[in-house]
């Protein structure tokens, strides 16, 4: 039997606070246009066969077979829910996780915290994270 942990404890999802459903309706209105029919498709199964915690434990040959896509759809589709902060995955693992608050997105890593926009921006241009002494490229001190 797998063992289920947490993936990521501070992303749990938790019921909307209007609707009914366990997806948040913002998911449609902010994220599902930016996605992939196979993604958002993939979101829907994962939200729908996750236990209360978010987590589920459907391995890819099932995912596949469920969806009717073929195993490089599959991993594109979930590496799409990975890039926009909506999944963790940790084989054999996937956590369906609460959606991403304006201006955070958190570290590719699960487990690594929360990045601030401030933040974000500064790994975009390059620039050293506050603390770091590590220089931008081409730069001297």
């Amino acid at each position: 039997m797998i063992e289920k942990r947490i993936l990521i404890p501070e992303r749990l999802r938790h019921p909307p606070t209007t609707g009914w459903s366990w997806i948040d309706r913002r998911f449609l209105r902010a994220h599902a246009e930016r996605l992939s029919r196979e993604a958002v498709l993939l979101y829907f199964v994962l939200s729908a066969v996750a236990d209360r915690h978010g987590l589920s434990f459907y391995g890819d040959g099932t995912l596949a077979t469920l969806l009717r896509m073929t195993p490089p759809a599959l991993a594109q589709a979930r590496d799409e829910l990975l890039e926009h902060d909506l999944i963790a995955h940790e084989p054999p693992l996937t956590q369906v996780l609460s959606l991403p608050l304006g201006g955070q997105h958190r570290r590719r890593q699960p487990g690594q915290g929360l990045l601030q926009l401030g933040e974000l921006f500064r790994q975009i241009a390059g620039e050293p994270l506050p603390g770091s002494d590590s220089l931008r490229p081409g730069r001297r001190p």
